[in-house]
């Protein structure tokens, strides 16, 4: 009944700062399968600090990478994050969900930092079935005008969002199917972008708290053109692997250590808790995994494991899906985008 027309593929989209990430997702099989992967560059400055400063640049080549694809329909899932998206693990009295439904706006107001009349809010209870007086629930609150900044940079582009996820969810999704034992312990999911890095801290695979650090990739590239007096292009080499530069241990120490800092801020909490489990190892993904000695530089600082991630470890790809780009060196961007596609039609 109503299954006949039904899609059976799902587009994610990841509008980043320093690039649009596009993945089909074909769902008919046995598991799903990328069908095709698309990755374009935006220019310098089109979107700063996850703020878009030029909708219709922004908004034209998500609308050519959709073309390129020769995708049809309109629908994709997208997602939000940012300092204005709020995840977070409260107690509340044990309820129905029906019930902390009616009250969850009065309790976020004691954990939101915004006008709570200006949020859009979600929840979720992680122990429904628990006996005890309290119960966990993880609250998500994010400022409405984010949500409805993205769905008219989407509707600029000729698309509608079908889903709009948290960024920080779609990369533990991708994460879990790709890497379960990551869901054992305190673990770190850490997303280092072009200009931010998004931390996941997850127990026993349920997301505890997320927090963002205002570094990138773009700040190592950045520091090498005003140290060293090299072109964008130069340093962009460097930052990529493609040339080697003798100095270059420097930038990714430092690099290392500002994502330490911010990892151990987040992770702070659990040393504070009564038989607190120290954070046990981190899976690194974003562009900052694929920058020569990053991964190796924060384990260092840490002391602990990282394990740059793969996407597609245990996700199907079909052969000819990456258009115009070498899957190997995009695959560490794309894990936000495989969680968005990963969401069933």
């Amino acid at each position: 009944m109503g299954l006949f027309g039904r899609s059976k593929t799902s587009v994610g989209l990841d509008i980043g700062s320093g690039s649009v990430k596009m993945i089909e997702m074909d769902h008919s099989g046995d598991q799903p399968e990328v069908r095709r992967i698309a990755v374009r560059p935006l220019l310098a400055d089109a979107i700063v600090e996850g703020e878009v400063m030029d909708p219709a640049l922004v908004a034209q080549t998500v609308r050519n990478l959709w073309e390129d694809l020769g995708l049809k329909g309109t629908d994709v899932v997208t997602a939000i994050g940012g300092h204005d998206v709020i995840v977070k693990k409260i107690t509340m009295d044990r309820m129905t969900e029906e019930d902390a439904r009616e009250v969850i706006r009065w309790e976020a107001e004691q954990h939101v930092p915004f006008d709570i009349q200006s949020v859009v809010l979600d929840f979720q209870i992680l122990d429904p079935d628990g006996t005890d007086a309290q119960m966990e629930v993880l609250l998500v609150a994010a400022k409405r005008e984010l949500v409805d900044m993205k769905v008219s940079l989407l509707q600029e582009s000729g698309l509608g969002a079908r889903i709009i996820d948290v960024d920080a969810f779609a990369l533990h999704n991708a994460l879990e199917h790709n890497h379960p034992e990551a869901m054992e312990g305190i673990v770190a999911l850490v997303n280092v972008g072009h200009e931010m890095t998004n931390v996941n801290i997850l127990e026993d695979g349920v997301p505890i708290l997320t927090r963002d650090i205002p570094f990138g990739t773009r700040r190592i590239r950045e520091d090498l053109q005003r140290e060293q007096g090299l072109t964008s292009e130069e340093a962009e080499d460097i930052v990529q692997g493609r040339q080697r530069f003798h100095d270059f241990k420097r930038y990714v120490e430092a690099g290392g250590e500002e994502v330490a800092v911010g990892v151990e801020r987040a992770a702070a909490f659990l040393m504070t808790q009564a038989a607190g489990e120290a954070l046990g190892r981190i899976f690194l993904s974003g562009g900052g995994a694929r920058v020569p000695g990053l991964p190796e530089a924060i384990a260092e600082r840490m002391g602990v494991e990282v394990h740059p991630v793969n996407p597609f470890e245990r996700v199907p790809v079909s052969p000819d899906a990456a258009l115009g780009v070498e899957l190997s060196e995009v695959a560490p961007l794309l894990l936000l985008t495989l969680g968005l596609a990963m969401r069933t039609p």
